[in-house]
């Protein structure tokens, strides 16, 4: 019994039957995985239909395929030149696309209880690490940003507030503004508690002229694979 449910279903011929067969489940596992990304992202109608699809399109064209190497080799190209068409995406649906693109190739092999056994066990893991704290930053590290005059040297110029606020402070970026004028340092640093103590903003913007300071979360667009 439970080989039969893992059997292929096509064989080296294509049939209506099998054919409509491996569609539907295709469009059944898109719409579900579809789902599971909508409950852990943000998302747009478009994204999630095309979600939803991919699985059903990948599999006309694995069944199309059937064996035939010159067409794949066509067809591979094919799908090589889709991604200069799109826009970087985020680690979250990139992993999402190819989430369905494999569905997509178990269905169009004709393994359907393994395409709904991957299924089970690859979005039950997305659905787990989504809800917990896995791979999440530290709540109490921020980003400061902080504008310099270019006749202030930058280099160990707060070291002495980051000793008394805070437990690490790294620069991570210096970028000119305003013409040349003005230096930008990003530092990365972990503070004492969850909040901002405003003693630490006051001193800083003593020591920087009274320019512009930014400290908040750290950015997540830095998503991208």
């Amino acid at each position: 019994m439970l080989n039969s449910f893992f059997a292929r279903v096509t064989q080296d011929s294509i049939t209506l039957p099998g054919v409509l067969l491996c569609t539907g489940v295709s469009l059944l596992l898109g719409v579900l995985i579809a789902l599971i990304y909508m409950r852990q992202a943000r998302y747009t109608k478009s994204f999630a239909v095309t979600l939803a699809l991919l699985p059903a399109m990948v599999e006309i064209v694995i069944l199309l395929v059937n064996g035939n190497l010159g067409t794949g080799v066509a067809v591979a190209g094919a799908f090589g030149l889709v991604r200069f068409r799109s826009l970087p995406g985020s680690a979250r649906e990139i992993g999402s696309l190819f989430f369905a693109m494999a569905i997509g190739l178990a269905t169009g092999m004709g393994y359907l209880g393994y395409a709904i056994l991957f299924f089970l066990l690859i979005g039950a893991a997305m659905l787990l690490l989504g809800s917990c704290s896995f791979g999440e930053a530290k709540d109490d590290v921020r980003e400061l940003k902080i504008t310099i005059p270019e006749s202030l040297d930058y280099d160990g110029i707060f070291d002495d507030l980051f000793a008394k606020y805070t437990r690490s402070a790294v620069l991570d970026r210096v970028k000119t503004t305003n013409m040349g004028s003005l230096y930008e340092l990003t530092y990365r640093v972990e503070l004492d508690g969850g909040a901002i103590p405003k003693a630490f903003l006051d001193e800083l913007r003593c020591r920087n002229g009274n320019l512009t300071i930014l400290c908040g979360r750290v950015s997540t667009n830095r998503e991208e694979l």
